[in-house]
C-alpha cells in the first residue's frame, strides 16, 4: 500500500514516527510531506526519515485570513501533483489539505486530531470533507458521530507509552553535569489560526520565577521565538531528540504549549499550563481532572500560577505521587501506535470493526509494570 503522511508540527512527527517506521518494515510505501515549523525538519533528519517540503511558511507568521487561504491552496495544489504522481491509497495526518485533496481524487483521508472544536472552531469547516476522524474518546464528545472513530488514548501515548519510550536518566545527568534539579519552561508563538487573541506566558512572569527559584533549580527554556535575549542563557541546547528524556527527569514543566504539558503528564512529571485554552481541550481536561497529572491556569490569574508552582515545588514526595497517578492512567489507556498501525493497515475494515465493536481497541491495551 501507498500512504501519504502530512506533517505540519513537531508534535505530528512524534505522533506518526513509530507508525511510519513500522508500516515501512511491513513493506508499505510511506511518503512524508511537510510544511516546516519550529524544529520539525531537524527531528526528521535526526531520525533519518526522508520527506518533501510542500510549502514554506513566512518567517514572521501572523494569522491573516487571505494569506492563510492562499497558503492552503498552494499546499493543496502541490499535494495534488504528488497524488497524481504516486496514486496513494490513503492520505493521513491532521492537515486540512488532505480532506480537500482526498475528496477531489476520491482517496480516503484519515484525520488524527485531538484538539476539540471548541478550541479550534475551523474544524467545523474542514471536518465535513474528511472520510474518517480518529479522535481520543475525551475529544469533542458527542460530535462528528457519523465519521468519527474514538479510542481511549492520547496522541502523546503514540510515542511516550512505555512500549515505545524509556527515559534515560544517565544521559540527562551526563549532559547537565550536575545533580541539581531542573525546571523546563516551554514557550510557543501562538500564531496559528485558532491562536488569534490568545495569550500565554509573558517575559515578566518567567523572569520572576527564575529569580525566585534559580538558587535551588536550574532552568531549561525551549523557545519557538529566537529573539528573547533575557532568556538566551537558559535556552535548551541539547539534541532535540533528548527532550522527552529531559521532561521525564524534570522537577516541573511550565508552559503555554498544549503538547509539552501533555507529554509531561503522560511521563509522570508535574506540569502547569498557562494560556487561554484552559477548559477547552478535552485531553488536557481529562489529564488534569481525572488523573490529576497537570494543572491549567488562565492568563488572567498570574497569582494563581505563582501559587501553584510554589505548592508543587514544596510538596513532599512529589515525583512518587505523580508516578502512581501516571500508572493509573496507563493502566486504562491503549498503546496508540499499535492501534494506529492496525487501523491504517486494515482500513476500511478496521473502521467497521471499531463501529461494531469499540472494545476491539483493548487488544492494544498494555498495563505498565512501572
Amino acid at each position: 500500500m501507498k500512504y501519504f503522511f502530512l506533517l505540519n508540527h513537531p508534535a505530528h512527527f512524534h505522533l506518526f514516527k513509530n507508525v511510519i517506521k513500522n508500516l515501512r518494515a511491513n513493506g508499505h510505501l510511506c511518503f512524508i510531506y511537510i510544511r516546516p515549523k519550529d524544529v520539525l525538519e531537524n527531528l526528521l533528519r535526526e531520525e533519518s526519515l526522508d520527506y518533501e517540503i510542500l510549502t514554506i511558511p513566512p518567517k514572521e507568521r501572523k494569522f491573516i485570513i487571505g494569506s492563510s487561504i492562499t497558503g492552503l491552496l498552494k499546499k493543496e495544489y502541490k499535494l495534488s501533483k504528488q497524488v497524481l504522481k504516486h496514486k496513494p491509497n490513503l492520505l493521513i495526518g491532521t492537515d486540512w489539505a488532505i480532506v480537500h485533496v482526498g475528496r477531489l481524487f476520491n482517496i480516503p483521508s484519515l484525520v488524527f486530531n485531538e484538539d476539540d472544536t471548541l478550541a479550534t472552531p475551523e474544524n467545523k469547516i474542514f471536518y465535513p470533507f474528511a472520510k474518517t476522524l480518529i479522535l481520543p474518546e475525551c475529544c469533542d464528545k458527542g460530535m462528528w458521530s457519523k465519521k468519527r472513530v474514538s479510542y481511549n488514548g492520547y496522541h502523546e501515548l503514540a510515542y511516550l507509552h512505555p512500549n515505545h519510550f524509556t527515559p534515560d536518566n544517565i544521559v540527562v545527568n551526563e549532559k547537565l553535569g550536575t545533580a541539581k534539579p531542573f525546571i523546563i519552561i516551554r514557550l510557543v508563538k501562538l500564531t496559528a489560526s485558532h491562536d488569534v487573541g490568545k495569550k500565554g506566558l509573558g517575559l515578566s512572569i518567567i523572569l520572576e520565577l527564575i529569580i525566585k527559584y534559580e538558587k535551588d533549580y536550574d532552568f531549561l527554556i525551549s523557545m519557538e521565538d529566537k529573539t528573547i535575549p533575557e532568556l538566551e542563557k537558559y535556552r535548551f541546547r541539547f539534541n532535540l531528540n533528548l527532550m522527552h528524556h529531559f521532561i521525564a527527569n524534570a522537577a516541573l514543566v511550565i508552559s503555554d504549549s498544549q503538547t509539552m504539558i501533555a507529554e509531561a503528564a503522560v511521563l509522570g512529571t508535574p506540569s502547569v499550563r498557562f494560556n487561554d485554552f484552559v477548559g477547552k481541550i478535552g485531553y488536557l481536561e481529562e489529564l488534569e481532572h481525572k488523573y490529576e497529572l497537570t494543572y491549567g491556569i488562565q492568563t488572567n490569574k498570574t497569582d494563581e500560577l505563582k501559587k501553584k508552582v510554589a505548592e508543587l515545588l514544596t510538596m513532599p514526595d512529589l515525583k512518587n505521587i505523580w508516578r502512581k497517578r501516571k500508572c493509573k492512567m496507563l493502566g486504562e489507556k491503549i498503546d496508540v501506535t499499535a492501534f494506529m498501525e492496525w487501523f491504517i493497515e486494515n482500513y476500511p475494515v478496521s473502521k467497521i470493526t471499531m463501529r461494531d465493536n469499540p472494545n476491539y481497541q483493548y487488544k492494544f491495551k498494555t498495563i505498565s509494570d512501572d
